[in-house]
């Protein structure tokens, strides 16, 4: 292998030549693994090789290509900082831009030489005595890495729901998330199953194009007004001219959010009732008929379950070629749905519109650390990292996205690139005291997530309702029970005495029995 040279700030990684195949490994090539790489390389990174299962990147944003798919955040918010986009067409990014913007951003950096498409990690083990990762693709080849960083998003792996009869069913099945294009939906007629974020993207776009359109939704959820537009061609020339208006819009759009975030987040009633009033008032507005009205109000408070923003949801269920079923479907036939009343409804195709399964104590691949200790068995009572990026027990190994760094009412980029930089300062302390490995301390990450878990307790999350962001105890792993900005004060500087390294083996042994 080529000697490994990392300049500019990092220093060299290792002064030491270690025959690996790989300095750093990024798995996935979505918006954080790209944003990742690009970090690396302005720290004049080179030697990094990015690891993606699919055949182009994009992540989330390749894969769901559904009618209506966009962006619930605003777009010129759901950028990189370092790359604003001027051209945004809507306030809210559809899919097609936002994939064109991804691609472009990879072009720019030339990032395509430094991505392994179609190759999956199949399971990684750290090797204490060399400081090396191993890890073996789907196709059983063996790669090494001296740090591995995952940026494996949560919304990446379709979850069917369980209904019985679904296997049997002989006309069209897809999940929104494998979305065929080729099937023309003209005429047809069309159950959706499910009536979350998905959901109310497609269901408008599918009820213009079909015959007839049934929705079976299981528990509604609160929708607010969506205020998208479209940006016109003399503003967007403006952003082109004036970085600086393009830079204020950035910063009114985030600040927005900071200052909605308690509305979201907070478990107080003064909160609740403000942001309830106002899905309530939004309800008003778009459902005339009493029965609906009540069959699309849920029942629990606000923000226990994801916010959806949507101006065309409940008018599309209340078209005269569609009808929602309120409570779910009970079974699925050979030729249809059938309601928990009795009746069977004869449809073409069947669309699953059911999100993904989000394994809040799982590892996004098998895992050993040291010891082979298993990331699984790590997490075996939730998901935890520090800060949401390092494990203990899991050296030179750093998450993207990790547990707890969840957005409610933010860009999810806002999180995630802050944790490229603490990541750069991480790999920038291995290269210049030329480490071993290098690994969170377990009191330093344990006192991180009493934090949290205590915080969750007057959250809106923690309110009652079952939701994808709690384990079956009822933990929540996913989100961070706060402001972005505290979040990004949190990662401001890397604090190598929260860290064990090679040269620390006792004390970490100490610190972990401890």
């Amino acid at each position: 292998m080529a000697a490994i040279s990392l300049l500019s700030r990092l220093n060299p990684l290792a002064s030491r030549r270690i025959d690996t195949d790989l300095d750093i490994a990024i798995v996935g090539a979505g918006f954080s693994g790209l944003g990742m790489a690009i970090q690396l390389k302005k720290a004049g990174v080179e030697n990094f090789t990015i690891i993606e299962r699919g055949d182009e990147v994009g992540g989330t944003w390749r894969d769901n290509h559904y009618p209506g798919a966009a962006c619930d955040v605003a777009s010129h918010l759901y950028s990189f900082s370092f790359e604003p986009n001027p051209n945004w067409s809507r306030a809210f990014g559809q899919q097609p831009e936002i994939l064109e913007y991804i691609k472009r951003c990879a072009a720019k950096y030339d990032l395509y030489r430094h991505i392994r498409f179609n190759t999956a990690i199949r399971e990684a083990r750290f090797d204490e005595g060399a400081g090396i990762w191993h890890a073996t693709t789907d196709s059983g080849e063996q790669l090494t890495a001296r740090v591995v960083i995952s940026a494996v998003g949560a919304l990446s792996d379709p979850a069917y729901p369980k209904i019985e009869g679904l296997e049997n069913f002989a006309g069209k099945l897809m999940h929104t998330a494998e979305w065929d294009d080729d099937y023309d939906l003209a005429g047809k007629r069309v159950a959706v199953i499910g009536s979350g974020a998905s959901a109310i993207q497609v269901v408008p776009e599918i009820q213009r194009a079909a015959g007839q359109m049934t929705v079976f939704q299981r528990t509604p959820s609160w929708v607010m007004p969506k205020p998208d537009r479209p940006i016109p061609e003399k503003e967007r020339a403006e952003y082109r001219d004036s970085s600086y208006k393009l830079a204020k819009r950035r910063y009114r759009i985030y600040w927005m959010s900071e200052l909605f975030a308690p509305f979201i987040i907070s478990d107080r009633k003064f909160f609740k009732k403000k942001a309830e009033r106002i899905a309530n008032s939004h309800i008003r507005r778009q459902v005339a008929d009493p029965e609906l009205r009540r069959a699309v109000t849920p029942d629990y408070a606000i923000g226990c379950k994801r916010i959806l923003i949507s101006n065309d949801w409940y008018p599309a269920i209340q078209a005269d070629n569609a009808e929602l079923i309120a409570d779910g479907p009970a079974q699925i036939t050979e030729n249809g749905v059938v309601t928990n009343d009795g009746r069977e409804i004869e449809v073409d195709a069947i669309v699953c519109a059911t999100g993904f399964h989000v394994p809040s104590g799982a590892a996004p691949f098998p895992v050993a650390g040291l010891g082979g200790l298993e990331l699984n068995t790590a997490w075996g009572d939730g998901a935890e990292a520090y800060k949401g990026i390092a494990v203990s027990g899991f050296p030179n190994m750093f998450f993207l996205m990790g547990p707890n760094t969840g957005p409610s009412h933010t860009s999810v980029l806002a999180f995630t690139e802050m944790q490229m930089e603490y990541i750069a300062k991480a790999i920038g302390y291995i290269a210049r005291h030329d480490l071993k490995w290098l690994m969170v301390k377990k009191s330093v990450q344990d006192r991180f997530n009493r934090g949290i878990q205590k915080r969750m307790r007057h959250t809106s999350w923690t309110s009652g309702c079952n939701s994808w962001y709690l384990t079956d105890a009822g933990k929540n792993t996913t989100l961070y029970p706060g402001f972005n900005w505290e979040y990004r004060l949190r990662l401001w500087l890397f604090r190598p005495g929260e860290y064990d390294s090679a040269a620390a083996a006792r004390e970490h042994t100490a610190d972990r029995a401890a």
